[in-house]
């Protein structure tokens, strides 16, 4: 096992919703508890971190890891527009405590997928306002946890939404090439064409529904929550609310490292599809690096390779091992992103701040792991400044619209009694540390 040097990051990521339990006043909260709800469960307690938050850092540490990439929710220190709780801040203001007391480096997410209601209600992420608000929201955590912290990504993945604009332009084609019998039934599924917990199995009739009831709560049929699909508009708000965010950071303390974090695919191709493959990496990359070349770090989200040809994506062959996720297992992609971010942006710092893989198999997930980090290290000793890597995820946890059937976890917990149960996983991870 060749280790790291002193100074690297080495550690593990998890999202407030998907750990804490009860975040009632998130978009999320409200979603997940519908009648026609597009989650196959609630997340309820989840793993209960907000409660066991010690126990799990301390868990951490003691794998011999340096590094706790975590969010706090907007829509707890914010739960109504202009008005913080104090007593919430004062919770991540522990947990940053107990991160150092433990010998950890905290990395801080201000927006990890979920938004307080009152955001939807005012049009959520199409809405302009947006930009302000984030703004004044991030500016408000400077403020108070900044004399704390060293490293804050803005928004996690926030080319998220054009992915998911794209995936649901794939699934209206497949449905209506279903309904006039231009396709075979069944067909591949699409799930695991973006790097986050999708259903999208539920028929048209409930959709139907489902946007009936988003109307009553929302008042909109169509949410514009930050998982939703958004256009070339939409895409721009989120950047100039990263920019606007950077910026109120940095007006109260400037030596804050910030950054933002995007969901990128090895982008591969075979005769034909090179076209494609290079769009689409432009859609999830090339096009934002103007306005974040000038950033602190970069936070390179990285699970699998899509392979292009001339009629699209190619289908992944039978017989290939697949992730839980429903995407190929091909850890190798992580040191190719590496490489391509790098030749674009070569004077920004790469923090890896997600990889890893969706399975019940630990020993796949060492092995998964293991070539990850070969990568990484290919990377480093030829030059690229890659100053982190964080696995997703610490725990295993509430993966979206899937609940909690996916594990992606370094530490497995029963829910029933929300016991830890650390997989050779975590400690294997801690060892690449002298």
């Amino acid at each position: 096992m060749n280790k790291f040097e002193n100074g690297f990051m080495l550690g593990a990521s998890t999202a407030a919703h998907q750990v804490e339990g009860n975040n009632t006043n998130s978009d999320y909260w409200l979603m997940e508890n519908m009648e026609y709800s597009q989650f196959v469960e609630p997340s309820l307690d989840a793993v209960d971190h907000y409660n066991r938050y010690e126990e799990d850092i301390k868990m951490l540490a003691d794998a011999g890891l340096n590094t706790y990439r975590f969010s706090v929710e907007w829509a707890r220190i914010e739960p109504e527009q202009g008005k913080f709780d104090e007593k919430e801040i004062e919770h991540y203001r522990k947990m940053i405590k107990c991160c150092r007391d433990n010998g950890v480096e905290p990395v801080i997410t201000l927006m990890h997928f979920t938004s307080p209601v009152w955001l939807i209600k005012l049009g959520g992420w199409d809405n302009e306002q947006v930009v302000e608000l984030f703004a004044n929201y991030a500016g408000y955590v400077a403020k108070q946890l900044g004399s704390e912290i060293k490293y804050i990504c803005t928004i996690n993945e926030a080319n998220m939404r054009l992915q998911i604009g794209a995936l649901m332009e794939r699934f209206k084609k497949q449905m209506m090439a279903k309904m006039a019998n231009a396709a075979k039934s069944g067909g591949d599924s699409m799930e695991g064409q973006v790097q986050v917990g999708l259903n999208l199995s539920d028929p048209m009739e409930k959709m139907k529904l489902a946007a009936m009831e988003n109307a009553k709560v929302f008042g909109d049929p169509q949410p514009h929550t930050f998982v939703s699909a958004t256009d070339a508009n939409g895409d721009m708000i989120v950047i100039k609310a990263h920019q606007a965010a950077k910026e109120a950071i940095k007006a109260v303390n400037p030596d804050i490292q910030v950054g933002i974090t995007l969901s990128l695919h090895d982008c591969q191709y075979i005769e034909g599809g090179k076209e494609r493959a290079d769009s689409d990496w432009n859609e999830e990359f090339s096009h934002y690096v103007p306005y974040i070349k000038d950033d602190d770090f970069f936070g390179l989200q990285n699970y699998t390779r899509t392979t292009y040809g001339p009629d699209g994506i190619v289908p992944v062959p039978e017989g290939t091992p697949m992730t839980q996720m429903d995407y190929e297992v091909y850890p190798e992609a992580l040191e190719h992103v590496i490489r391509r971010v790098h030749e674009e942006m070569p004077n920004v710092p790469i923090m890896v701040t997600e990889n890893g893989i969706a399975t019940a198999d630990d020993k796949q997930r060492v092995e998964f792991i293991d070539k990850a980090i070969e990568g990484v290290q290919s990377c480093i000793n030829d030059g690229i400044p890659v100053i982190g890597y964080c696995h997703w995820s610490l725990i295993d946890n509430f993966e979206w619209q899937k609940g909690y059937a996916l594990t992606f976890g370094l530490c497995a917990v029963d829910r029933k009694t929300q016991i830890r149960a650390p997989k050779p996983s975590l400690k294997h991870l801690g060892g690449y540390l002298k």
